[in-house]
């Protein structure tokens, strides 16, 4: 099973590395999560393991997640998510950031900021219409979108993929083979090298990277 464990954005900072370069890195507070469930695939057609991290009071959570945690051996639990693959790793069973001592290399999923409703400028990096004399007073206008009215003869409405106002942000992002600088087990952080997606605070999966380019292949299996 991939290694993966359910944490929070606690923040940015800077990382003096030994030769006295400092790099921009995040730190992130990993786990500890409780396995909440076991899959396998006689029992639910494929293996799985459900991990559950954050405490949360019992009055703002829901019987049948108090249920659930509860055969768990643990109170009930703000965050859920369910890593693909086999584990051995049995119900009840506690993960904490020691597991990543040896990764180079991470990836983090995080929720990007929410931006609310936008125009197409801001959205999607449009130009907007000319500021010369005689245009009218909507620069900030897509322009025409006439030419895209049908969709393959399925009836007169905008073509589906439109790039046009509306809702920003608030969405599944993942920042792919973030270079682990530092891990601090007593206090359950973990300093990845870059930006991750999301607010301070935000929940985030960190997990094995997944996809390595060819320099960090090598730096990877040197270890």
């Amino acid at each position: 099973m991939t290694r993966a464990l359910i944490g929070t954005k606690v923040g940015m900072t800077r990382w003096f590395m030994e030769d006295g370069t400092n790099v921009p890195v995040t730190v992130l507070e990993v786990g500890p999560c409780v396995v909440t469930q076991v899959k396998t695939t006689e029992t639910d057609g494929y293996d799985a393991v459900q991990l559950g991290h954050g405490d949360v009071k019992a009055r703002r959570s829901t019987m049948p997640v108090i249920g659930h945690d509860h055969r768990a051996g643990s109170g009930p639990l703000r965050t859920h998510r369910e890593i693909r693959g086999e584990t051995d790793a049995a119900l009840g069973d506690t993960l904490d950031v020691s597991i990543f001592e040896d990764a180079k290399f991470v990836d983090v999923l995080g929720t990007s900021k929410g931006k609310g409703f936008q125009g197409g400028m801001k959205r999607h990096n449009f130009r907007g219409l000319e500021a010369s004399h005689g245009v009218k007073r909507r620069h900030r206008s897509p322009g025409s979108i006439n030419g895209h009215a049908t969709n393959l003869g399925t009836g007169p409405k905008i073509k589906k993929g439109k790039r046009m106002a509306g809702h920003m942000g608030h969405v599944s992002v993942t920042s792919r083979s973030m270079p682990v600088v530092s891990i601090d087990a007593d206090r359950n952080l973990i300093m990845v090298q870059g930006t991750v997606p999301g607010p301070v605070g935000g929940s985030v999966l960190v997990r094995d990277a997944v996809r390595l380019n060819k320099q960090k292949a090598k730096v990877a299996k040197a270890g």
